[in-house]
């Protein structure tokens, strides 16, 4: 499996919808993460995007020399720009980061943003949007020479003079829980992205997916986005998990509900239907809870647990299908480290950390009495 983690590029901190305990976004910070994902193994990280965040492109620019293997999750607007400038976006970040450029394709899910950005479209007419964009952007970043008149977009003549490293193109990734979504994702996505539900939700999903993937001759891949909350123990775990939001009163509940309410999101409604607010029965599937839901937009549930069971429900995953897992944790320095040391090696996993064995500081830790290294445990 691919185990990706999470810039957060709109705030971090130690409790959910409070000041209490928060950091800023820093240049400093960012690197910190990026730089521990990297160290530590992680496939990639996933840079969010929206109005409340730093501009992920700018952010994943500012990453690229910091770090040495790891791969940027960067949110791709059809919409907002043109095909054509951002196959040269993308294609100059692809080159410059080595080919370690990954597109997450957002069709927007708020509408009051969506107009703030100049988008005055439904939810199946940013799809529509979304599938001419991406026939243009595709075809381009491939090396042809585009004529497209569709009945949103209209190019004439469109190239790219300097391909990307990862031909034809970056991996395309897409999330979204619509018949729309589905279909879009069956026609021009390698990796379908969905947020974390119970088991027999996502796998309602995949053989939808795979199915209208395998009409248009394609196969997909699939992933989920996770929060995860681990510890040694699992009364570690649940402890943790209450902690977050208990700075969260019923008032600030009902305000993000209300708020989240206006999405014509299909998967921010059923994120949305997992809790309806309350905060009286928030463990939906067995170590599956929606407490993060309750005030967060998008990803709204976390696994919480031992590291044993944690892997356990995640290998649960895999045997639907999913082999990509895009996870996070607050906070997201320390959790990117709890989570490899504790999770990674019970986990089959496609990158691994650098070679330690050549370094005298570690793996093994501080000398016991300055003569003895110490060992293991055994349990």
């Amino acid at each position: 499996m691919n185990v990706f983690w999470f810039l957060p590029t709109h705030g971090d901190g130690r409790h959910l919808g409070t000041a209490e305990g928060a950091r800023p976004v820093s240049l400093s910070y960012l690197r910190q993460i990026a730089q521990a994902a990297d160290d530590l193994g992680y496939h990639g990280v996933l840079i969010p995007t929206g109005r409340s965040c730093e501009d992920a492109w700018a952010v994943a620019s500012a990453m690229i020399p910091l770090t040495q293997r790891l791969r940027f999750l960067v949110a791709l607007r059809p919409g907002i720009g043109s095909p054509t400038w951002a196959a040269r976006m993308a294609s100059t970040v692809d080159r410059l980061s080595g080919g370690r450029l990954l597109l997450n394709v957002v069709t927007g899910g708020d509408p009051a943003e969506s107009e703030g950005d100049g988008v005055f479209l439904g939810h199946d007419e940013r799809y529509a949007v979304t599938d001419e964009f991406l026939t243009i952007f595709r075809r381009v970043m491939a090396g042809e020479t585009v004529d497209f008149e569709g009945k949103h977009l209209r190019v004439k003549g469109a190239k790219l003079l300097y391909p990307p490293l990862q031909a034809p193109h970056p991996p395309l990734y897409i999330g979204g829980s619509s018949p729309a979504a589905h279909a879009l994702a069956a026609r021009h996505h390698d990796v379908y992205l969905t947020w974390g539900e119970p088991p027999a939700a996502v796998a309602e999903k995949i053989a939808d997916v795979r199915r209208r993937a395998a009409a248009e001759g394609r196969t997909v891949r699939f992933g989920i986005r996770l929060h995860v909350i681990v510890r040694e123990t699992a009364e570690a775990a649940w402890a943790a998990a209450n902690d977050l939001i208990r700075h969260l009163d019923d008032r600030a509940i009902a305000a993000a509900q209300q708020a989240f309410a206006r999405f014509d999101s299909e998967g921010q409604r059923r994120m949305a239907a997992l809790h309806n607010g309350r905060r009286d029965a928030l463990e939906i599937s067995p170590n599956l809870w929606a407490g993060v839901g309750l005030v967060r937009g998008g990803a709204g549930t976390a696994l919480v647990g031992d590291p044993e069971t944690v892997a356990r429900r995640m290998r649960e995953y895999t045997e639907l299908g999913i082999d990509t897992f895009i996870l996070s944790g607050y906070p997201h320095l320390e959790e990117a480290y709890r989570f490899a040391e504790l999770v990674f090696p019970r986990l089959s996993i496609g990158q691994k950390g650098p070679d330690v064995r050549t370094n005298l500081t570690g793996p093994f830790g501080e000398v016991i009495a300055n003569d003895i290294l110490p060992q293991r445990s055994q349990s």
